[in-house]
C-alpha cells in the first residue's frame, strides 16, 4: 500500500515531450498526470508495448490517432477519456488558453524512455 501527492514541478518529460508528474503504480499499471502548454504539440509516438487510458482534466486538445488504415483526429476537454491501444501512432496538441492536464493510466507500468518510438509528426512540433 502505498500514497502520495504529485510534484508541483514535473517528475520529468514524457518521449513526446509532455511534462509528467508521477502519482502511483502497482504490478500491472502505473498512472501520471501529464501537462503541455497551451499552444503546446507534442511530438508523435508509438508504444512498443503498453497501452494506456487518458482522462482529461483540465484543458482542450485535439488528438490525432493512427492504426494501421484506420485514422481520428477528436476534440476533447475535460471529462473526455479516450485509449491508445499498443502501437498506435499519436499526437495531442493544446487548443484552449489552458494549459493541458490529462491523467493517464499506463498497463503494464511505463518501462521506460525507450518504450515511446518517434514516428511522422501529424502536426508541425513547437
Amino acid at each position: 500500500m502505498d500514497h502520495g501527492t504529485l510534484s508541483a514541478a514535473h517528475d520529468g518529460l514524457a518521449p513526446d515531450r509532455s511534462e509528467i508528474r508521477l502519482a502511483g503504480h502497482v504490478a500491472g499499471a502505473s498512472l501520471v498526470e501529464c501537462t503541455l502548454p497551451a499552444g503546446g504539440v507534442s511530438a508523435a509516438v508509438r508504444h512498443r508495448t503498453v497501452e494506456e487510458v487518458w482522462l482529461v482534466v483540465g484543458g482542450q486538445c485535439e488528438v490525432w490517432r493512427r492504426r494501421g488504415a484506420e485514422q481520428t483526429t477528436v476534440p476533447v476537454g475535460p471529462g473526455s477519456w479516450l485509449t491508445i491501444p499498443v502501437g498506435t501512432h499519436f499526437q495531442f496538441r493544446a487548443t484552449g488558453r489552458e494549459p493541458l492536464r490529462i491523467v493517464i493510466a499506463t498497463a503494464p507500468p511505463w518501462p521506460g524512455p525507450e518504450e515511446a518510438v518517434r514516428v511522422e509528426d501529424h502536426w508541425v512540433v513547437v
